[in-house]
């Protein structure tokens, strides 16, 4: 993400792109969005997470980064809290320890992936988090034949920076970097959380805590400018495009499709953000770049692809 984005808190298949829960079912999902079909949901969520991204870059010259990052975390949290009314008893320090971590691991994701897109176009920034959860699933398969999705992906990287970066902000590529660290962990505490509360109340309590940690740098960062009208309207747009309507569809389509296909399709969103970026922001891509985004892209897949092949599929919860 803003992958914010991406924060369900229930297992499922393991993969290096964004993933949701299967076993929430979304309140009041109107009925009519199942007639996509449920490629068409997973691809119409892709698009609304990365436009929600390119939304926020817009925004982020009346607030700055930590004001929509704040902003962001809020109204989910606020959505969340009040669809999921979680359960606050009969947990124990552990369940709380974990899903604090997992709220922190959260907002430092966000946080640091919008600190990247203010710095560097959207496209090489997502392709660039994506690393993350791309190393995550290679480590986690220990298989010979990831040396070579490791190799393409890290091919895509050194053309992305062209043997250097010089095309691109090196803060914002470090800033990207660790938004990818950070999604390895949240993949790891968003699975730990799933099996520790029940339905999506793990994810509407982290999301919370993330919204209280990242409030105050958010004040701090923008000031009276995050209760401006026009800020507070965008902001809320950002969370329902980058957070709610995304995992609304991907939960209506997990219901009909396989993790492992969805997990593929999810792989195409460093080329949906390059999209979204050009046409929202302007943001062309060199032929180089695209070739940088092609790479990793494949390798994306090729890591699903063996870790499906294995038949050992491990649960856990890959979003931004």
């Amino acid at each position: 993400m803003d992958e914010l984005d991406q924060e369900p808190g229930t297992p499922v298949t393991a993969t290096p792109s964004t993933a949701t829960p299967t076993s929430v079912t979304p309140v009041g999902a109107p009925r009519r969005l199942g007639s996509l079909g449920p490629v068409g949901l997973v691809l119409a969520g892709g698009i609304s997470v990365q436009f929600g991204g390119a939304l926020a870059v817009t925004l982020m010259p009346r607030a700055g980064a930590a004001g929509v990052v704040a902003l962001r975390l809020l109204a989910a949290a606020t959505v969340l809290l009040l669809v999921c009314r979680p359960r606050l008893r009969g947990h124990s320090r552990t369940d709380w320890g974990t899903v604090l971590v997992f709220g922190i691991a959260m907002g430092a994701m966000n946080g640091l992936f919008y600190e990247a897109v203010a710095r560097i176009p959207l496209g090489p920034a997502v392709t660039l988090e994506v690393l993350g959860p791309l190393t995550l699933s290679v480590l986690a398969s220990r298989r010979a034949i990831n040396v070579l999705w490791a190799g393409l992906a890290l091919l895509g990287v050194f053309l992305l920076g062209r043997g250097g970066f010089g095309d691109l902000d090196v803060t914002g590529v470090a800033f990207a970097l660790g938004a990818g660290a950070m999604w390895a962990a949240y993949i790891v505490f968003s699975a730990r959380t799933g099996r520790r509360f029940p339905q999506a109340d793990g994810l509407a309590l982290a999301m919370a805590v993330a919204a209280l940690l990242f409030l105050p740098i958010g004040i701090a960062s923008a000031g009276t400018r995050l209760l401006d009208p026009t800020t507070v309207a965008l902001g809320s747009a950002v969370a329902l495009l980058s957070s709610v309507l995304p995992y609304t569809l991907e939960l209506l389509a997990l219901r009909r499709l396989p993790a492992s296909t969805f997990a593929v399709l999810m792989s195409l969103e460093p080329a949906i953000a390059a999209t979204a970026g050009f046409l929202i922001l302007g943001q062309s891509l060199s032929a180089a770049e695209a070739a940088a985004i092609a790479l990793v892209i494949a390798a994306s897949i090729g890591a699903i692809r063996t870790q499906v092949g294995r038949g050992r599929p491990r649960e856990v919860t890959p979003d931004r």
